[in-house]
């Protein structure tokens, strides 16, 4: 039986994201993302009902401040405690496993999907997607980007402007672009 592009999406094989379940599925969510972003801070238990809708696990006591933006929202799997401020962004083309206690500062960019660097198949409109994973009581912080494939460790702080673009291991400070280990936590 022949893969859908959906399947081949979160294998991580060339997928075409016009395909129409695709299509409907990223409509369902910028609906849920358009009733998220309109609500104040008075709107609690609405906006956690929406994340309940919208992503494939939300932890308790999860805050992610509007505006928000993600493309499908069923392949984020959130731990408790998370908090993302201002302007986070998920390109959730593959799955994003978000720990507990993480904490994103404003414009955190979370980037699972890429293009085909050949012309040829980038032009087919064909798309790749490649999961992350960020570990327990991670900070991540303001307008960091984290790259498709890539895993940062338990209790590591990932600092301000960084481009994060392979493994980051646990309990270090990493900083930069690219993004490299500043010291070792004891």
């Amino acid at each position: 039986m022949e893969k859908t592009e959906k399947q081949k999406m979160l294998a991580g094989e060339l997928y075409l994201a016009y395909d129409s379940e695709l299509v409907a599925e990223n409509k369902q969510a910028s609906r849920l993302l358009r009733m998220y972003n309109s609500t104040t801070e008075e709107h609690q238990e609405q906006r956690r009902q929406i994340l309940q809708e919208l992503f494939g696990k939300v932890g308790q006591q999860v805050l992610i401040v509007p505006p928000f933006h993600c493309d499908y929202g069923s392949n984020i799997y959130a731990g408790n405690g998370l908090y993302m401020n201002y302007g986070c962004v998920i390109l959730d083309c593959n799955t994003v496993h978000i720990g507990e206690n993480v904490m994103c500062a404003p414009y955190v960019q979370i980037y699972t999907a890429y293009h085909p660097t050949e012309p040829e198949i980038r032009l087919s409109g064909k798309e790749l997607a490649a999961p992350i994973k960020i570990g327990n009581n991670v900070w991540i912080g303001g307008s960091a980007i984290i790259c498709p494939g890539v895993t940062v460790g338990d209790n590591t702080t990932i600092g301000a402007g960084s481009v994060v673009v392979k493994d980051i291991p646990e309990n270090v400070v990493a900083a930069g672009n690219p993004c490299r280990i500043i010291r070792h936590l004891s």
